[in-house]
């Protein structure tokens, strides 16, 4: 298979092989799809079980009546702006 690499990731690889992050523009592109790929399939494959409990703790939030409306939490973001630039 042949991949055809814009001037930018060219460079871009060129410099880190290099620099000795790389053996070569080769082993750099195997590596860097390696890595990516690894995290595609660990976003796919993650069932969100960590959140389970922010979002069991933001429905109970949410059920007490701790909510602001929409209009009110971008006013008090203005405010916290202005506050921080002066």
């Amino acid at each position: 298979m042949s991949i055809v690499l814009t001037r930018e990731q060219e460079a871009w690889l060129k410099a880190r092989v290099e620099r000795g992050d790389f053996v070569s523009v080769e082993d750099a592109a195997r590596q860097l799809l390696d890595e990516r790929i690894a995290e595609r399939l660990a976003e796919e494959g993650d069932d969100f079980a960590w959140a389970k409990a922010y979002v069991d703790e933001a429905r109970a939030a949410i059920a007490g009546g701790d909510v602001i409306s929409l209009d009110k939490h971008k006013a008090r973001n203005a405010t916290r702006l202005s506050l921080r630039k002066s």
